[in-house]
């Protein structure tokens, strides 16, 4: 059993849970003794079952793997195939409005480039914050793509096509009142998953992305650790700002994620003597760090391949390393990202076996997915077979 911190902070994050509280089942093992063998296996079972059932589905840009990412008919789908979380990722508009959508930048998932040509920064890159959102609602949203040889190539060619039909970019507060619109009609409590994108890139712009986006949640009633959202970054300097000005600013304190992801990615960059330089995530995976960490994070969101040792790993044997201990051992859960059924790793022969190393075998608390509909039938199932 993990320890008791970690525990504790973990049913903060938990929706609902179906079963009993396990202080209800552990008299069954000290209920007699001719059938004390029968009952600690009942207890261990129950205590297994339990511990599944509280991991949790977080539908990764809604059904993105149905529907294009982040659009809300991709939420709608996602919230009815019995996720726990709805993630959104928010960028920053000219006029300070937040939108959903992954990139800070436009140019990957709409036409932007057809619409306004001669927007392109020096990059080549449409960026949201050179827009405002009356513009940004003009354009066509769709299915994720690359340039190549100057033709739009769609990422993963099996899922929804390019610009078929018609999908609109939308506001933060529009998904929020559409979540809860949701919860109502449907009598269930789905939460929020809210990852601020590059927070130091819209502070080289002049905007404070945190600041905006916790307002948002407070004006929606998101205002504890109670409140059913949570509040994720690859930004661990501004996840300290976070922490220690703006919550107790604007009387909020809600949980938090770190996410985490390799050097060579250039995620995040922070404010050194002046210069804004790459922040150094090999920090945020040295456990000797973890108890500092856990003073701003409730949770950490690596790669899940962070969670295995890829020296040792092969297929069909992969090999778990300690981060998930470690962090539960600080009081942290672990949500990992992002389990994609088009996209396996080599060491993986399907989903499933994905999802069982990494919710099961690495023992991580729940898991990003572009396919919540697997996630959530693979945890039934699981569940299924070892509550009998």
């Amino acid at each position: 059993m993990r320890a008791a911190a970690a525990s504790y902070l973990f049913a903060e994050f938990v929706v609902a849970s179906s079963l009993r509280p396990l202080s209800m089942i552990l008299p069954l093992a000290v209920a007699g003794s001719l059938f004390a063998g029968i009952a600690v296996a009942s207890v261990a079972s129950a205590a297994e079952t339990m511990a599944v059932n509280e991991k949790i589905i977080v539908a990764h840009r809604g059904a993105s793997a149905y529907l294009p990412e982040h659009t809300l008919e991709s939420k709608a789908l996602a919230y009815n195939m019995g996720v726990a979380y709805l993630e959104q990722d928010l960028a920053m508009t000219r006029d300070n409005k937040l939108v959903v959508i992954h990139d800070h930048y436009l140019d990957r998932v709409t036409d932007v480039a057809d619409k306004f040509p001669d927007r392109a920064r020096a990059d080549g890159r449409y960026y949201v914050i050179d827009f405002d959102l009356d513009e940004i609602k003009s354009l066509n949203f769709t299915e994720g793509f690359n340039l190549v040889e100057g033709k739009r190539v769609q990422v993963y060619p099996k899922r929804f096509p390019m610009f078929a039909s018609t999908f609109k970019i939308h506001t933060f507060e529009e998904e929020i009142e559409f979540i809860q619109g949701l919860n109502k009609t449907m009598g269930k409590d789905i939460g929020l998953y809210v990852e601020t994108k590059a927070p130091w890139f819209h502070k080289q712009e002049g905007k404070d992305i945190s600041r905006a986006t916790l307002e948002v949640l407070k004006k929606y009633g998101y205002t504890s650790r109670e409140s059913n959202v949570l509040f994720q970054t690859f930004d661990y300097p501004d996840l300290k700002y976070v922490k220690d000005t703006l919550m107790p600013e604007l009387g909020v304190d809600l949980k938090t994620v770190i996410l985490i992801t390799g050097n060579d990615s250039h995620e995040t960059y922070e404010l050194k003597d002046g210069k804004w330089e790459p922040y150094d995530f090999n920090y945020l995976l040295n456990p000797d760090n973890f108890a500092e960490i856990s003073k701003y994070a409730d949770g950490m969101g690596p790669a899940y391949n962070m969670l295995f040792d890829l020296e040792k790993t092969t297929k069909d044997h992969i090999v778990v390393n300690d981060l998930v201990k470690n962090a539960h051992a600080h009081g942290m859960v672990v949500h990992p990202y992002t389990v994609r059924a088009d996209a396996l790793p080599e060491y993986a022969t399907d989903v499933n076996e994905l999802y069982q190393a990494i919710l099961i075998d690495a023992d991580a608390d729940g898991v990003f997915t572009d396919f919540p509909d697997l996630g959530v039938a693979f945890l039934q199932k699981y569940q299924a077979e070892h509550s009998k």
